[in-house]
């Protein structure tokens, strides 16, 4: 017999559901419980920290095997050059250090024992390698690729070596030679070809001045075929024969600038008797003169005006021909053979005028120059110290 009302189907199956489900924790003054119990504590030592205690020795042999490897490898590096050096343009990487000296031998030095060779005017000046002293530093500059393909640590020379990569780096030769060798060089080439400038000129004669053009002049530009030769020097794929730079020179007188020059010009024509005076090299006047006589001659050639007086007095030569005159010096007045002017020329020699208008035309004088003193006196205020005085 059952007691109270009929249960309905499977109400014995849920309550046993039910018992068996856990329950919430309730807090009950504080504390935390769960069916009566405190919950379970987790293991911080959970399998996710657990570590295998052959791991560590594992990864120090590894570290230990690498390094060694990486070692090893560096070492059997250590007289390589490394890819990418060259040298003057000679590509001499991945090469033994002996494989580098001969490579450099080659393709460097062998092209500068070639004579270097300077073409100018239709001459050929050459200068030798032996006459130059040149050398090449080669040993140094394997060294100095080598210690470049070294830089760095093991670990990045290692990396760098695996993953092929170029130090693209090209270093500069070492070439030695003898710079006076080579200033003898450009000192040859210029004596041989160098031919100066000629400024214009004036060509006195008894005839007139003539003007006697200038012409340009050629040298050799020193300094620029001193590079040029020093480069080819140096350089295994230069230009081993040049030619010589030249440049023009020019005069500093022409003929258009002649004039400027000379202001005045006196020609003494002995046998004709006459005196041409030109201004700015024209024939400006022409003067009826007298010179000095038979064995008192006026002496010929170039001279200049070296001073000028007015009314001069006479100093007399102590010459055998002045007789009791000789030494003193006569005023102006009647016994004074110097009138009006004087402009001397040739130490005692001089040109001045004179009473005896008779003379002109002849050799009377005692070597100096008489005029008449109208054309003396009209010369003076045109001529200038310094004036240019020829005697044919």
């Amino acid at each position: 017999m059952m007691d109270g009302p009929p249960r309905p189907p499977g109400y014995n199956a849920q309550r046993l559901r039910e018992r068996d489900q856990p329950r919430p924790p309730v807090r009950r003054r504080g504390r935390r419980v769960n069916g009566g119990q405190p919950p379970p504590r987790r293991d911080p030592e959970g399998p996710a920290r657990r570590i295998n205690p052959l791991l560590p020795g594992i990864l120090l042999a590894l570290a230990v095997l690498v390094g060694t490897a990486g070692y090893l490898y560096d070492h059997a590096r250590r007289e390589q050059i490394a890819p990418g050096v060259r040298v003057g343009g000679v590509d001499i990487g991945g090469l033994s250090v002996t494989a580098a000296r001969e490579r450099l031998r080659q393709q460097l030095v062998a092209p500068l024992e070639h004579p270097v060779m300077v073409r100018a005017a239709g001459h050929t000046f050459t200068l030798t390698p032996r006459e130059a002293r040149l050398a090449v530093a080669t040993d140094q500059l394997v060294g100095e690729a080598l210690r470049t393909s070294r830089r760095g640590s093991i670990f990045t020379r290692v990396i760098d070596g695996l993953d092929g990569h170029r130090l693209n780096v090209n270093l500069s030769p070492r070439v030695t030679y003898s710079h006076a060798a080579v200033k003898h060089l450009i000192g040859r080439v210029a004596r041989a070809t160098g031919r100066p400038a000629r400024n214009a000129s004036v060509s006195p004669g008894g005839g007139g001045l003539r003007q006697v053009p200038g012409h340009d002049g050629v040298s050799v530009n020193g300094s620029l075929l001193g590079r040029q030769v020093e480069s080819a020097l140096v350089r295994p794929g230069g230009d081993r024969v040049l030619n010589a730079p030249m440049r023009v020179l020019h005069p500093t007188i022409t003929t258009a600038s002649l004039g400027r020059r000379y202001p005045a010009y006196i020609i003494i024509d002995r046998a004709a008797f006459r005196l041409r005076f030109y201004s700015h090299l024209h024939l400006a006047d022409t003067y009826k003169i007298a010179v000095g006589r038979q064995g008192l001659e006026t002496p010929g050639g170039l001279y200049d005006i070296q001073w000028k007086e007015v009314n001069p007095s006479w100093h007399v030569p102590n010459s055998s021909w002045a007789g009791a005159l000789a030494g003193k010096v006569i005023p102006p007045g009647p016994q004074d053979p110097i009138k009006a002017r004087w402009m001397a020329f040739n130490g005692g020699a001089g040109i001045h005028g004179t009473s005896d208008v008779g003379s002109l035309g002849s050799a009377a004088s005692h070597g100096c120059i008489r005029m008449a003193i109208p054309d003396v006196i009209a010369l003076y205020s045109r001529v200038p110290v310094g004036t240019p005085v020829f005697v044919a």
